[in-house]
């Protein structure tokens, strides 16, 4: 009986510092997404986290066809553009958590998340990246954050194979998503 009294102070006590360190910690959850999957992941990250939501988006919109948002998304990123996203992060030296939230578009990120990383500066902070992907999990991308934001901290990321068709379409992942929930608990981010 006192080994159980003892291993659930112990095990209570840890939970109850994780829920203070998570409370101390202000999270924002970033995301861009064109076919709405990425958006409800960030969504599920952003309820269950308390993280304040932030949507990457272009000042241009990306085509509807899947078939021409690709072909944009293929030039832009040939020409290493950097598309104009509307607005940003207010005071991003609040935040000690950035999950980042994209698609995976040629073997990468979208051109607007490169726009988002270089606007902003990510020294010290943990960026937890989760990419949906028809199949080609993180691709370069994770090399690219390390490149954008060299100051940052890497995190553990998370892939979920989820295939972009068009913004009409409802979102192809389930939410919420039992391995979004299982990833934030393993990162010692307690989930509501």
């Amino acid at each position: 009986m006192r080994k159980f009294l003892l291993f659930a102070l112990v095990f209570f006590g840890m939970e109850a510092q994780v829920e203070a360190q998570n409370q101390s910690r202000k999270i924002l959850v970033a995301y861009f997404s064109w076919s709405g999957n990425a958006k409800a992941l960030a969504g599920q990250i952003a309820q269950a986290t308390g993280g304040d939501l932030f949507e990457i988006k272009t000042i241009t919109p990306y085509p509807n066809s899947y078939d021409e948002c690709t072909k944009v998304a293929k030039q832009e990123l040939a020409g290493n553009a950097r598309p104009a996203i509307s607005g940003s992060v207010a005071n991003m030296a609040q935040y000690s958590i950035v999950f980042l939230c994209y698609p995976n578009w040629w073997g990468t990120l979208p051109m607007a998340v490169f726009t988002f990383l270089e606007a902003h500066d990510f020294s010290g902070k943990t960026i937890y990246p989760l990419v949906t992907h028809g199949g080609s999990n993180f691709g370069r991308s994770l090399d690219d954050i390390k490149k954008l934001s060299p100051k940052a901290i890497l995190g553990e990321g998370l892939d979920v194979s989820a295939f972009d068709r068009t913004p009409n379409d409802a979102p192809k992942v389930t939410v919420p998503n039992k391995d979004v929930t299982a990833w934030l608990r393993k990162n010692g981010i307690a989930a509501k």
